[in-house]
């Protein structure tokens, strides 16, 4: 009874794809003392039975016998051909040696130039002092006023119909910085000009001069009504900053 128990155990393992009426006709053939041979194996070649210690013991002849659909070699398990071949030059651990300091060293350097922009931008307030508004109705006619704008003076001049044709026709005179009035102003009724004469940076005072515009007092700089040099050591015109009037004309916004 023990070797019939091991017999079917081994029986099972060997034909176990057969199916299950190979299996029984098998069982029925063993039983009568016969010789049983699954239909996939048989397709390749036929078992060898031996006697041994009083039951038949199963050996397939070649690897063929077991009846598998197709064969793999031992080393397909291993996977050996996936495995690459062992680089003998060791260039990972030099990339990694090589690389790592280079990493660093661009990472102090991004931290570096990123502390320089951080501390050379300009601050909240500085920024919301960068433009200011101007009520234009304020200024009188022939008068000119004074607005500090980014730590400096601007002047805003409201010129009269005889001040702009006499800046108009001061075009064809000799200047030192030649620049037409249509080209600094905007509006032909108002000249707005930094109030920091271009010689030493001093502030020039309005209405005062040989030509009726602006005049530097500490070293004798004469500006016509346009802010141009007339005479003295100003080697330029007086710089025009950025602006533009909104509100359909009421209001000047400086930068």
């Amino acid at each position: 009874m023990i070797a019939s128990a091991v017999l079917r155990g081994r029986l099972a393992t060997r034909v176990g794809g057969a199916g299950i009426k190979d299996f029984a006709r098998g069982m029925s053939t063993l039983r009568k003392g016969g010789r049983f041979e699954s239909e996939s194996v048989r397709n390749t070649s036929s078992l060898t039975h031996q006697k041994e210690e009083g039951y038949a013991d199963i050996v397939p002849k070649t690897l063929e016998d077991t009846g598998l659909p197709m064969k793999f070699s031992h080393e397909y398990y291993n996977h050996s051909h996936l495995i690459n071949p062992r680089d003998k030059t060791k260039r990972t651990t030099a990339y990694l040696l090589l690389g790592a300091p280079k990493m660093i060293l661009a990472s102090i350097g991004r931290s570096a130039v990123l502390t320089v922009v951080y501390a050379l931008s300009a601050s909240a307030d500085v920024l919301a002092l960068g433009t200011v508004e101007v009520e234009l109705a304020g200024i009188p006619e022939g008068s000119t006023a004074t607005i500090k704008w980014r730590g400096k003076p601007v002047f805003i001049r409201h010129r009269t119909a005889d001040q702009i044709a006499a800046a108009g026709s001061d075009d064809e005179s000799d200047l030192r910085d030649p620049e037409a009035d249509q080209h600094r102003v905007q509006d032909p009724k108002w000249c707005v000009v930094l109030g920091v004469c271009t010689h030493l940076g001093c502030v020039p005072v309005a209405d005062a001069g040989d030509y009726g515009g602006w005049f530097c007092p500490c070293h004798g700089s004469h500006y016509d009504l346009s802010g141009r040099i007339r005479k003295g050591p100003a080697p330029t015109n007086l710089e025009v900053p950025p602006y533009s009037f909104i509100e359909d004309g009421e209001k000047l916004l400086l930068g």
